[in-house]
């Protein structure tokens, strides 16, 4: 059995998910934590905008090209569940770092498809965050935040040589971890985007998904693999 790989034009916006997986989203204020609800809205996601290019960003102190855009919507699913604090060089949650690296790895020649999808908790540690979503936003990109954990936020569960505790400050008090709304708020304004909540993943996906629609697409050229030939071996 062959196979023909005809060339086929196709349109696409790109769009980079970058998924927070600094240890505050360990914390279980939402059920059954921050991270598996991000990485459950990660999936939703990829699954809605099938027919874009989608690539993934894994943040925390620093940000990690995990993904590069590409229509291998099974490998995005396998990498967004795959995520985890251990993954990351560094511990924070570098906002700044995540646009700055989305940017780098766009295509450069186009301006205006470009979109980027920061699933959060928002606690930033990169001063840069939002002067980088304005200049991102001046070279045609996009930026969505969406905000995972509560305004009251909770402690961040950790294993201490192998016993449960929480994750503690220098004077052995454990660290609070609180949803910054107000800042992915700015952050999305500053991008040219929204703010979401995740509490509604069906209208999330559904507005991104809309936003996306409007956008210019850009053409690219794909292989098809539909046109198969039979093989038979010689008598």
């Amino acid at each position: 059995m062959g196979c023909k790989t005809p060339k086929v034009q196709a349109k696409s916006a790109d769009i980079f998910i970058a998924l927070d997986i600094s240890n505050s989203m360990y914390c279980q204020d939402v059920a059954p934590s921050r991270l598996e609800q991000a990485k459950r809205f990660a999936t939703l996601l990829t699954h809605k905008l099938r027919g874009e290019r989608i690539g993934l960003i894994l943040f925390a102190g620093n940000a990690y090209l995990q993904m590069p855009l590409t229509s291998d919507y099974a490998a995005a699913e396998v990498f967004v569940q795959s995520a985890n604090p251990d993954l990351a060089g560094t511990q924070g949650t570098a906002l700044g770092d995540a646009i700055r690296k989305a940017q780098d790895d766009f295509t450069k020649e186009d301006r205006y498809h470009r979109v980027l999808v920061i699933i959060t908790d928002g606690e930033d540690h990169d001063p840069d965050a939002l002067e980088m979503a304005k200049l991102a936003h001046q070279e045609g990109m996009i930026i969505f935040t969406v905000g995972v954990g509560t305004a009251d936020g909770s402690f961040i569960p950790m294993m201490v040589r192998g016993n449960e505790d929480w994750k503690r400050d220098e004077q052995g008090q454990p660290v609070r971890t609180k949803l910054n709304e107000s800042l992915l708020q700015e952050l999305a304004n500053a991008g040219g985007g929204n703010y979401f909540y995740l509490n509604n993943s069906a209208d999330i996906l559904k507005e991104i998904d809309q936003k996306v629609d409007t956008l210019e697409k850009r053409e690219f050229e794909e292989r098809s693999f539909t046109e198969y030939d039979s093989y038979f071996q010689i008598f």
